[in-house]
């Protein structure tokens, strides 16, 4: 998105009922992001949206609208409870002339008005980069993810994926036991973890100081229409986006898509390029995304050099109990992590 398409700030400050309209566009699935915010800027609050027919809206917007779902008092109603959830759960919201929204995220075509927030983004100026693949990696691939986030994280460099079992929780563990801060977008509100099975990540997540996130309001379900507009939420907080291992149809290439059309790099991992688990991640490779083996290699094109973690390695001439006891008394410092039999050193 160029610079001159970015909005501008709102020409008075947001009084409490703009916030409370806001938190009722989020409700509102019919209009797309960008014609919220085209709305507000044109109206000058978002509270005066809410004063407009479904006529009134489609003149403005410029297309008909079909829809029964266009009824602002029931609307504001749910906003209501939006703000209660908010705050009962400790959550708090981020709107998009916030100075603490993302910036990278606010220069996408159609960036969310609403980021609702379950924990704390990192600063603004740190680099993140979008870690996705399948839901059913095969095991070099999983291994493939959580190094790559474990390496990641331990650089100081956040991870950013969708807590979809699989490639997105191996990444997002990875980035945490290295203590990396990460980041969650999901495809539903953030008071509910799915799926249930990475509760734990999502935990741990917020437990290392990162972050879940979402456009949708607390309380907002799963919906499967959800997920693929969420992924150019990924794409659009990163520096960088790495596909681990994509099957020809997977919503991991929706997020590759939206990378390319944001400006963001495009990466393959070297362990999801064979096989049928691969062949989306392989044809990525043959349409040119540059392959890449280990964290190294990101850095190294961003003229970063990684910082030595100063691994205690122990010696190969060690017995094979020395060696456990060694691994066992450098886990319990917190030195190093023990995943699948392979040791991964801390910073």
């Amino acid at each position: 998105m160029k610079a001159e398409n970015v909005f501008l700030p709102l020409k008075k400050g947001m009084n409490e009922q703009d916030v409370l309209c806001l938190f009722g566009l989020a409700h509102v699935e019919f209009l797309r992001p960008r014609e919220k915010l085209l709305l507000t800027d044109m109206l000058g609050s978002a509270s005066r949206i809410f004063e407009l027919s479904l006529t009134d809206l489609a003149g403005l917007l410029g297309r008909k609208l079909f829809t029964r779902l266009w009824r602002p008092e029931e609307i504001l109603r749910a906003a209501e409870t939006t703000r209660k959830l908010l705050t009962d759960g400790g959550m708090h919201s981020i709107f998009y002339w916030d100075s603490t929204y993302p910036p990278q995220l606010r220069e996408i075509y159609d960036p969310p008005v609403t980021l609702f927030v379950r924990g704390t983004l990192p600063d603004n100026g740190g680099s993140l980069v979008g870690i996705v693949g399948t839901r059913f990696p095969t095991g070099a691939a999983r291994t493939a993810a959580f190094r790559l986030g474990f390496d990641l994280g331990s650089q100081g460099i956040g991870v950013v994926s969708g807590l979809a079992r699989g490639i997105d929780t191996e990444a997002h563990e990875g980035c945490t036991e290295a203590g990396g801060r990460s980041v969650a977008v999901l495809g539903n509100g953030i008071d509910i973890v799915y799926p249930v099975s990475s509760r734990a990540a999502g935990m741990m997540i917020l437990a290392r100081g990162g972050a879940l996130i979402s456009e949708y309001p607390p309380g907002v379900p799963p919906l499967q229409h959800h997920f693929p507009a969420r992924n150019r939420i990924i794409s659009g907080l990163c520096r960088a986006v790495v596909v681990v291992q994509a099957p020809e149809r997977s919503g991991a290439l929706i997020t590759a898509e939206y990378a390319l059309d944001q400006g963001r790099d495009l990466w393959v991992h070297s362990a999801g390029v064979v096989g049928s688990s691969g062949a989306g991640t392989h044809r990525l490779m043959e349409s040119g995304a540059p392959v890449l083996s280990s964290a190294a290699d990101l850095m190294r094109d961003w003229g970063v050099t990684p910082s030595d973690r100063g691994a205690a390695f122990i010696s190969s001439d060690a017995s094979t109990g020395e060696r456990l006891a060694r691994n066992l008394k450098e886990e319990i410092n917190g030195t190093c992590a023990l995943r699948a039999g392979e040791l991964y050193w801390r910073g």
